[in-house]
């Protein structure tokens, strides 16, 4: 696998350990082959990690087979995909509702990523996961397309330098315009697919919450969704513990039927290796 990687305009100047160790967090191990092995070059020649790097300089990093050894997904059926976004690097694609993000065994091939591994396979790529949306969640996600990036787009994430914001549509009339919801969440006890408030022993949990309509007729109100956190069923749990639960949840509205009335309606980051401001939008919305 060869990455190639031009470094913007306002990059600032540093070695190429530095590089590699602290802006692209590449494995210690790994850059301890890549030294030896002499696979890192600047502008078509082969540098030590002592070398300085600047704006403009074409990085090359050469990597072998068992550099890396993050799984990747069995091939799927190739399906059409709504793709919001893609480089060489990541990709970010509309997720439709009612399929998983990915398997959770490993003879499953029937789940968005395998079916981007068919989409990918002919350009000899692989999807790695970043996160994920739940089975019943529509909108917007995004894959690594090498596993180079991933940890890079991993530790964008947890920073909050990925930014994530949905639409739901909820039980009741909410009168708050703008309101959080700072509650922690953690396992249920009898149900391992169910996540509860549990300010004692789940972990920290926050949710911000905006207004954009009340319908009067279904008694249903449509809310924008940010999060601070990324807990699993997050905004499922938060929007339930106040009494608003989200439309046709299987989970913490079962009396309904239909698709869950959840969608990650936009996305937003810096591109790591260009600086290029991203944001899409998964269109066409619940509204």
């Amino acid at each position: 696998m060869e990455i190639s990687i031009t470094l913007p305009e306002d990059f600032q100047e540093c070695s190429v350990s530095s590089l590699l160790e602290k802006n692209w967090l590449v494995p210690k191990k790994v850059r301890h082959f890549l030294r030896i092995r002499k696979n890192v070059s600047v502008n078509g020649q082969p540098v030590p990690f002592h070398f300085p790097v600047k704006a403009g300089d074409q990085i090359i990093l050469t990597f072998e087979g068992g550099d890396y050894s993050t799984p990747k997904a069995q091939i799927g059926i190739a399906v059409p995909l709504d793709i919001l976004f893609e480089d060489e690097h990541l990709i970010i694609l509309n997720k439709p509702a009612g399929i998983k993000t990915h398997p959770n065994e490993p003879d499953e091939q029937n789940t968005f990523l395998n079916q981007l591994a068919a989409y990918l396979e002919p350009k000899n790529q692989f999807p790695y996961v970043v996160h994920r949306l739940d089975t019943e969640t529509s909108g917007c996600i995004v894959f690594a397309k090498n596993p180079f990036i991933l940890p890079i787009l991993s530790r964008m994430l947890e920073t909050k330098q990925i930014s994530r914001h949905y639409q739901a549509l909820v039980s009741g009339k909410i009168d708050k315009e703008k309101w959080t919801i700072r509650k922690n969440i953690g396992r249920h006890r009898h149900d391992r697919r169910k996540r509860v408030i549990d300010q004692q022993k789940g972990a920290l949990a926050v949710t911000h919450i905006e207004k954009a309509f009340y319908d009067p007729v279904t008694r249903q109100t449509a809310v924008f969704c940010s999060l601070e956190t990324g807990r699993t069923h997050q905004i499922r749990v938060h929007l339930a513990s106040e009494g608003h639960p989200i439309i046709n949840d299987p989970l913490y509205a079962p009396s309904t039927e239909g698709r869950l009335m959840l969608h990650a309606y936009e996305l937003h980051l810096i591109h790591p290796f260009t600086n290029q401001e991203i944001l899409v939008q998964a269109n066409p919305g619940l509204w």
